[in-house]
């Protein structure tokens, strides 16, 4: 039974990620078609990210393959719906996954999707495709991390699969089954030196509320660092990429892991640029000296807010001092470090924006990105915060990033509230650097009395 893969991620179609141009390959639809064609399946692979629209309709009525397996995150649901149909117009059985179909499996049913299938695909799909050749679509009770529509139409959900326990024995991702090269040419056009990313470990064991866990859960599964170095061995003889990008939850979640890691790359004489993402509670001296030693150029840490009151209600279980401390450490040993934050948590007041603010002044990250908090089905937030969610839209026209939530400040005043902070932290770094730029100051300090003007006249309106 041939299978095409495919994800809803069209680069061409998002202005934003255009500009800011970091795009990586689909590392989950790239694990499955690994996994699969190890054990004889036919795949084929349709990397949506630098293709149009057409072309995935020219490659459904070329290939007509009998089955099509589409990726799915909140960002792209609305594409993949549409996807949905198209692969259906063509006589295809569908199938979705990824984040996003597990919560809202009887919407995805009802739009046209024959199967959901809930958490990791690989297993999954090993035991659904020779189901549907020989069953059909109405008869899978058997398998198990799987959502459909029995013969009465109503939606049956089988008992969760377990985790795969061995993640070491899976294939590395089937990167010849894309064009890696467009990837690498995008970054190299756009920054100056290319990327290419890797993952060495699935599941994140920590349970912040806004997170979600739906595919790999809140378990942590690692790939030996013999087999990790052996792919970064592959990914440098057969790409030769400037820089890595470690995909993981949180890279430093294993000390032993990462010093065997880091001796297996000294033996092997391997030495390569990259970023990853950690948690402030998860480095010390000696974690972040060997980071360096093995490369890193960037860590990026979440602290989420500048107020310890929020952090504790996100249940982070980090403080805002240790956030402080370890970014001071990082870029003693030379390594950058970027700061996710995060707004309009629900409870969040002026001041402790306020705070937030003030944190990053005091830590001085080299970079920090900034988001306005949104309900993702399926977490702690979502379930704290579900009787005070308004939508406004139907769903098969919006995204959770669409919902808004009663009693909270206005997605105005959260604009407002960002370029102040944005403004009024590039304000302090150029009003105390050494070679003080006055005109990027003033235009700072402009700006970020705007953002905090715009507060003050959007504060009394919220959400309802």
């Amino acid at each position: 039974m041939s299978l095409l893969l495919s994800h809803g991620y069209f680069l061409k179609d998002d202005p934003k990620e255009l500009r800011i141009m970091r795009p990586y390959p689909p590392l989950g639809i790239l694990y499955i078609s690994a996994y699969l064609k190890s054990k004889g399946f036919e795949i084929q692979v349709f990397d949506s990210t630098f293709q149009t629209r057409q072309a995935f309709r020219d490659r459904l009525s070329e290939a007509q393959p009998q089955v099509v397996g589409l990726y799915c995150n909140l960002m792209t649901k609305l594409i993949v719906l549409e996807m949905i149909q198209e692969a259906k117009a063509v006589g295809a059985t569908v199938i979705v996954g990824g984040p996003e179909p597990p919560h809202y499996a009887e919407e995805f049913l009802r739009h046209g999707a024959d199967v959901v299938v809930i958490g990791e695909g690989e297993q999954t799909l090993e035991a659904l495709l020779p189901a549907l050749r020989e069953q059909g679509v109405k008869n899978l009770g058997d398998i198990e991390g799987i959502a459909y529509k029995n013969n009465q139409g109503d939606m049956v959900r089988t008992p969760d699969r377990p985790y795969i326990k061995e993640v070491h024995a899976l294939p590395a991702p089937d990167r010849s089954a894309i064009d890696i090269r467009q990837y690498l040419d995008a970054w190299k056009t756009h920054h100056g030196s290319s990327s290419i990313s890797i993952i060495t470990a699935r599941g994140c064991p920590y349970k912040c509320t806004w997170c979600s866990h739906t595919v790999f859960g809140e378990s942590h599964r690692r790939r030996t660092p013999e087999l990790i170095v052996d792919e970064i061995e592959q990914l440098i003889e057969t790409y030769h990429p400037d820089t890595l990008w470690f995909a993981d939850d949180v890279f430093t979640i294993s000390h032993r892991w990462l010093y065997r890691f880091a001796e297996e790359m000294k033996a092997r004489g391997l030495h390569v640029p990259f970023e990853c993402i950690s948690r402030a509670d998860r480095l010390n001296e000696k974690v972040i000296r060997t980071l360096a030693e093995l490369g890193c150029i960037r860590i990026w840490l979440g602290s989420e807010s500048g107020s310890q009151r929020i952090l504790d209600a996100m249940r982070r279980d980090v403080t805002v001092e240790c956030i402080r401390e370890m970014t001071a450490l990082a870029q003693q040993y030379g390594i950058q470090v970027g700061l996710f934050v995060m707004l309009g948590y629900d409870g969040e007041e002026v001041s402790d924006i306020e705070e937030t603010v003030a944190h990053l002044k005091r830590t001085a990250p080299d970079t920090f990105l900034t988001t306005v908090s949104y309900p993702i089905k399926g977490t702690p937030y979502y379930r704290e915060i579900e009787s005070h969610i308004i939508d406004r839209l139907p769903w098969d026209t919006r995204t959770e990033r669409d919902l808004s939530i009663g009693g909270r400040h206005s997605y105005r005043f959260y604009r407002y509230a960002n370029r102040w902070m944005v403004h009024d932290v590039a304000f302090h770094k150029a009003w105390h650097s050494p070679q003080r730029d006055y005109t990027k100051a003033a235009k700072a300090f402009v700006n970020a009395r705007i953002g905090r003007w715009g507060m003050r006249l959007t504060s009394r309106k919220r959400e309802r």
